[in-house]
């Protein structure tokens, strides 16, 4: 390997002549916490932009972010999604072989992943779905004041989602944990990094336990994969951690989604009445917030080979960041962009990725999403803000840290 400056474990770089160049930190907390401004910022700069200070190229136009992003031949997830090239350093965790992998080891596993997470795997999932967001939903409406992130967004997922992959073994706090510090992994070695990895030296030995065969019951999603191994379409040793996969893809993005959708809501009450008039628009709603709020806010790529971007020459091994938040409120795509409108039917955004590499647990997702906005579209007259709610910063995840709303009952 020839001499290279590193920075964050991947390869510094020199910008193509011309390329714009904006000396800002896409981490810092204050743009994690209010992203808004630093997107549009980004946007104005062009199609791709150099950040200096982590030596990286970054998108946030939909065109171009969209083009990037799905193309799995040039920008290559193999050498990690977040700032870290593995083929220049060890990742911090065994990397995952369906995120963390391309073609054709990706099109075996991703293979049994879609099977098991299918639209009618799904379906079967729908009456237990809606029979638990009834139970949850009449509970928190008769008590009126909720802290909506802990006692809904997370609660739920949790009810649900082990029973889906068959775990014996639930906590809470370490499902929900366990999706954060996977996320927060994809940034730089800031304060968010260093107590995901701490928190994660925690939390790994448990989750790999109740991921392992015994731990699981028969009827579950988690069986079906063992049963694909047993078939012979992935190892024996790639099953825990395919099903480890599922702990990420299907919850802590779930808990983003349902909490963004409580607090659209809550913002745009004329949004919430017309949900609750045409309950048919539950589909297309989710996918507004879906757009609207980008629960995965940065997901990154390496260029696996000298290629372009934006007619820009790009090196092989330069570290790309595709801003997707940036993106799903771009103007030129979406026209009035900051604008929450549940009608819109936003075809084509990117709020659980897109191509090859799209969120796997999407299905699951969007079904808990319903069963949760329809149970509350039935029973809740009003969601009102009862105190602030703040977003939890973190490196690739947009979420709410507490959302306190005040239920009134329909």
């Amino acid at each position: 390997m020839r001499d290279m400056e590193l920075i964050e474990g991947h390869r510094a770089i020199t910008p193509p002549e011309g390329m714009p160049v904006w000396d800002v930190d896409p981490f810092d907390t204050a743009i994690l916490s209010d992203p808004e401004p630093y997107y549009a910022g980004l946007r104005a700069r062009g199609p791709v932009v150099y950040i200096p200070r982590w030596s990286v190229l970054a998108l946030g136009q939909y065109e171009t972010t969209k083009a990037v992003f799905s193309d799995h031949e040039n920008f290559v997830s193999s050498r990690g999604v977040g700032l870290n090239d593995f083929h220049v350093g060890d990742p911090w965790r065994p990397p995952s072989i369906i995120l963390e992998v391309d073609p054709p080891d990706h099109t075996r596993t991703r293979r049994v992943m879609s099977r098991a997470l299918s639209p009618k795997v799904v379906r079967t999932m729908a009456g237990m779905f809606a029979e638990a967001a009834e139970e949850l939903v009449d509970e928190l409406v008769a008590r009126g004041r909720i802290e909506a992130v802990e006692d809904l967004a997370e609660r739920f997922p949790i009810t649900v989602f082990p029973r889906v992959v068959g775990m014996r073994d639930v906590d809470q706090r370490i499902l929900v944990d366990y999706g954060a510090c996977v996320f927060n992994s994809m940034g730089p070695d800031n304060a968010l990094r260093r107590a995901a990895t701490a928190r994660n030296k925690e939390i790994a030995p448990w989750i790999m336990a109740a991921c392992a065969r015994e731990r699981l019951t028969e009827d579950g999603i988690g069986a079906m994969i063992y049963a694909d191994a047993d078939a012979g379409e992935i190892g024996q040793d790639e099953a825990p951690l395919l099903v480890r996969s599922l702990l990420s893809a299907g919850v802590d993005t779930t808990v983003t989604g349902i909490g963004n959708a409580l607090y659209c809501f809550a913002a745009n009450p004329g949004e919430w009445d017309r949900l609750r008039a045409e309950p048919k628009l539950v589909r297309p709603a989710i996918e507004e917030v879906l757009r609207y709020t980008s629960p995965v806010h940065t997901f990154g790529r390496t260029a696996g080979r000298d290629c372009e971007i934006a007619g820009y020459p790009v090196e092989e091994g330069t570290k790309i960041l595709c801003v997707l938040g940036a993106a799903n409120l771009d103007p030129d795509k979406w026209g009035d962009a900051d604008t929450f409108r549940i009608d819109r039917r936003p075809v084509g955004h990117m709020g659980f990725g897109a191509g090859i590499h799209g969120c796997v647990g999407q299905n699951i997702a969007r079904g808990e999403m319903e069963a949760v906005l329809t149970a509350l579209a039935r029973k809740v007259a009003r969601i009102e803000f009862d105190g602030d709610a703040p977003w939890r910063p973190n490196n690739a995840i947009h979420a709410l840290d507490k959302l306190p709303l005040k239920l009134t009952p329909a």
